[in-house]
């Protein structure tokens, strides 16, 4: 045997030796469910951590962009905290994955306005409802009328008007039956 064939016996010997003694790599852990991720926003919600929820649903949204249901729980949750511009995100979101959706479509139209409404106080708070936007409103005003069916949307309450006093009727203690006689007599009914 020569030096060289000796010496490339030697080098393989090294490098198989070598790979045997590696540790093996740590499996990598599979990627969280969509159900697993939204039981774990459900979770954080059960304990009052909503910014954390929505971030964990936000998580489900990149992990399983098709699926409609984190979309719709995020837009519920920031409908829940008063996020009404992020509610209608994320309800367009869930709209974009099921047009026919009916609580996404509520979603987004209750949010939009509440947002308008906060608007509108606002603007009226400064005196600044004229022109273009005070027609829009008017024109907005008119269409919700129409679509819930009542000509008033935020009811006004009006004190009622105040009754007479009633004077209170004794029966005569010779006929205790003559106050009933009375009413059905006005009634329109004969006593027998």
């Amino acid at each position: 045997m020569s030096i060289h064939s000796t010496l490339a016996a030697i080098a393989c010997v090294a490098v198989l030796s070598a790979c045997a003694g590696a540790p093996p790599a740590p499996p990598v852990p599979a990627p969280p469910t969509l159900a697993a991720l939204l039981a774990q926003a459900e979770a954080a919600l059960a304990a009052r951590q909503e910014a954390r929820a929505i971030g964990i649903l936000k998580q489900a949204t990149l992990a399983f962009p098709r699926e409609k249901a984190p979309w719709l729980r995020a837009a519920q949750v920031s409908f829940d905290c008063h996020q009404y511009g992020e509610a209608i995100t994320f309800a367009q979101a869930a709209l974009e994955r099921d047009p026919d959706d009916i609580k996404a479509h509520s979603i987004a139209a209750v949010s939009g306005l509440r947002v308008s409404s906060q608007a509108l106080r606002d603007l009226a708070h400064k005196n600044n409802v004229t022109g273009p936007v005070k027609t829009e409103a008017q024109q907005l005003a008119k269409l919700l009328r129409t679509s819930i069916g009542g000509d008033i949307i935020v009811p006004v309450k009006r004190p009622l008007p105040r009754q007479p006093a009633l004077k209170p009727r004794v029966a005569d203690e010779d006929d205790p039956f003559r106050l009933l006689r009375e009413d059905m007599a006005r009634n329109g009914s004969a006593a027998k």
